[in-house]
């Protein structure tokens, strides 16, 4: 693991999340910033970057350092859908290093679920879009299903497989308070739930939920002075390969190739030195996908690799400890998220979902249909 210390995430926080009827985007920003700088031990004058991602507006910077009533010196509005923060977080690390500032403030809210935003209809296509929307592909889900099923086409994988994603997820979910579906589920459960794009069920899907989400980022030099241990951004790696699925190079083969060997290379870890592992899980076969892209397990080993319930609590391999996408909340875009859990994980402060010494954390993020990829190296001083 590498030894020089230069960013680290000193607070975390989630708003109000579920169904927030009342409380606009900023709002839940806001409360969630707050909450995060609290955490940290820091104050609204000590921020000198904002990050912000978000699709309710043409410049969501302004108007939330409007609102918090700060003045950055450094912004930046990199939206490259749900693996924005993890992208992010990589960008405020060479921002620090290089003397840029020395606080940043990493947001996003969403009540997608309380304006039904995402059910709005598209009024027009482009690029890609218009070999897919106008012909009846649902968005994003009917991009997903098509990946799953070349997948199981070509290497054999099941719905049941991708139902252990699902009931392990909840496991953990089970274990979390804040989470939104703690009901146990089975596998026949995911199984007999609805069709919403073929191989896809509805407990393949994540929730639509409202929420928001705060990380504050600080050099070594503040860090030391902050309220909590820090967690160190070891790693960062990021792309993006298309933008409609039409045009994914290929459909079972993602962007995390790339950014899990840039993050882990940058970090000086291997697989095997990972404790906790916080992977974007829109759908159950976005975990899979990533998975083997990542190089946890060879392509085509995806469905093996997670069967018997080795990710759910007690197994061998933790991940998405909170619940996830699928059970714990999705408020669109949920890669700040993987962040906050990551973060939670190395500081010990996860109770009955704590993974027993958990020293180094990766945390991986999707955007678009596949489209975009950012992963990210976590660890805490031994």
């Amino acid at each position: 693991m590498r030894s020089d210390r230069i960013a680290a995430i000193v607070g975390v926080a989630e708003s109000d999340l579920g169904l927030t009827p009342g409380k606009t985007v900023l709002q839940l920003q806001a409360q969630a910033a707050k909450a995060a700088l609290a955490d940290a031990g820091l104050e609204k004058r000590d921020v000198d970057a904002l990050f912000v991602a978000g699709n309710w507006s043409w410049s969501p910077n302004l108007m939330l350092a409007e609102y918090l009533g700060i003045q950055p010196r450094y912004t930046d509005g990199t939206n490259i859908g749900g693996s924005s923060f993890e992208a992010h977080l990589g960008h405020a690390l060479a921002g620090i290093e290089t003397g840029r500032f020395e606080v940043a403030l990493i947001t996003y809210g969403s009540t997608q679920r309380s304006d039904q935003s995402r059910n709005r209809p598209i009024e027009h296509a482009t690029l890609a879009e218009q070999f897919e929307r106008p012909y009846g592909l649902p968005a994003p889900v009917g991009a997903y299903a098509l990946a799953a099923m070349r997948h199981m086409y070509q290497y054999g994988t099941t719905s049941e497989q991708l139902a252990e994603i699902a009931v392990a997820t909840r496991k953990w979910a089970m274990l979390n308070e804040k989470a939104m579906m703690r009901t146990p589920i089975i596998i026949d459960d995911v199984l007999n739930s609805r069709w919403i794009a073929e191989p896809l069920h509805l407990l393949d899907c994540c929730l639509v939920t409202d929420g928001g989400g705060a990380v504050v980022v600080a050099s070594a030099k503040r860090a030391r002075d902050t309220r909590k241990t820090p967690v160190w951004v070891l790693g960062h790696g990021e792309t993006h390969t298309h933008y409609g699925i039409t045009n994914m190079p290929d459909l079972t083969v993602t962007g995390a190739v790339q950014t899990g060997r840039d993050a882990m290379a940058m970090a000086g870890v291997t697989h095997d030195e990972i404790d906790v592992v916080e992977i974007y899980d829109s759908f159950t076969i976005t975990v899979l996908l990533t998975l083997e892209a990542l190089g946890f397990c060879q392509p085509g080993e995806g469905g093996a690799f997670v069967s018997g319930q080795r990710t759910a609590p007690g197994g061998p391999f933790p991940m998405n400890t909170n619940g996830g996408g699928l059970s714990y909340c999705h408020p669109g875009m949920y890669g700040i998220f993987l962040l906050i859990e990551a973060t939670r994980q190395l500081r010990g402060e996860c109770k009955e979902r704590q993974v027993p010494d958990a020293k180094i954390a990766l945390a991986h993020g999707t955007g678009g249909v596949l489209s975009s990829a950012a992963t990210i190296i976590l660890g805490r001083d031994a």
